[in-house]
């Protein structure tokens, strides 16, 4: 009995340390052109932004657009997961230097989220 008791708290323990970020929505903005990135996250406070880290544009041999990843970071990852909250954020595409593009977005543990960006309808600022 000790011993299933001590799985069941090393188990809950975990949980409430790490929980993953998620995605709620994402969409493409094409009047402002960015990208509405909403977050499922758990912590102890509501304080979490996040960030995208970009990858590299690539063309694959059979696709039709180039591929590019960009991670979501959480400023706070570390955060032990005591509440659920939910935050958006919006991440100007204006210097994403491949259009039209796949993009994918990902965050730990393996969630992704791929949208299609369309070709620029205006010279970048």
């Amino acid at each position: 009995m000790k011993k299933q008791c001590g799985a069941i708290l090393a188990v809950l323990t975990l949980s409430n340390l790490a929980a993953a970020d998620n995605f709620a929505s994402v969409f493409y903005d094409a009047q402002t052109d960015e990208l509405v990135v909403t977050m499922k996250y758990s912590g102890t406070n509501p304080g979490h932004t996040f960030s995208l880290q970009w990858g590299k544009c690539r063309t694959l041999a059979d696709a039709s657009v180039p591929d590019i990843v960009a991670d979501v970071n959480d400023s706070q990852a570390q955060d032990a997961a005591q509440k659920d909250f939910k935050t958006t954020t919006r991440f100007s595409l204006a210097n994403l230097p491949c259009r039209p593009a796949k993009l994918t977005l990902r965050t730990a543990p393996r969630f992704y989220y791929t949208l299609q960006i369309p070709a620029r309808t205006t010279a970048p600022h």
